[in-house]
């Protein structure tokens, strides 16, 4: 086909359709709504996966993040380099710190983490508050939250071991930031 198809633009075409009719029209082995369905618990903040990498060809890994009020992120500050993090507010208000500046996100609201941004998060008010989050390429699932979670809940309350989760960061591609120096 491709030898009559070479100096025919029409059939090329035609031919190119054919293969693009045929991908789209390829069923996926997991096609439903919220193919992940995972909740997580991490201390207080619970994590909610709709879909994975696996689900996604790798595309996006999407989740939502609730954060009850007057909590903050029970892990340091971290980085990553091979992934943008896109923060969609649903309720309440979030406040993000990238690289320093405090960003509130609410309701309608959308914050793209760029890769390499030192970032952490608080929820301050007393309103519980939910996020959409967006992992792109999805190199980050939900097993880095797992095993965060393994470390988060077994402090009891009381600060996550460092090492155990800096070395979870740095299997999962985060790297984390040390403390500013207390006064």
């Amino acid at each position: 086909m491709f030898l009559c198809c070479r100096y025919s633009p029409g059939i090329v075409w035609l031919s190119n359709l054919v293969e693009r009719t045929s991908v789209i029209t390829s069923p996926m082995n997991d096609t439903h709504i919220n193919p992940a369905d995972e909740t997580i618990r991490i201390g207080p903040l619970v994590v909610r996966f709709l879909l994975t990498g696996e689900q996604s060809n790798g595309s996006v890994a999407i989740f939502e993040l609730t954060v009850p009020g007057a909590q903050r992120l029970p892990v340091p500050a971290h980085s990553h380099n091979h992934y943008e993090e896109t923060i969609y507010g649903l309720d309440g208000v979030v406040t993000w710190m990238v690289d320093g500046k405090a960003i509130d996100v609410g309701p309608g609201q959308a914050l793209c983490i760029p890769r390499g941004a030192v970032h952490r998060f608080d929820n301050s008010g007393s309103q519980d508050a939910k996020s959409l989050c967006v992992i792109s390429p999805a190199v980050l699932g939900p097993e880095y939250f797992r095993e965060s979670a393994e470390v988060v809940n077994a402090a009891a309350g009381g600060p996550p071991d460092r090492a155990k989760m800096g070395e979870i960061m740095r299997r999962y591609g985060l790297t984390m930031v040390a403390p500013p120096p207390q006064s």
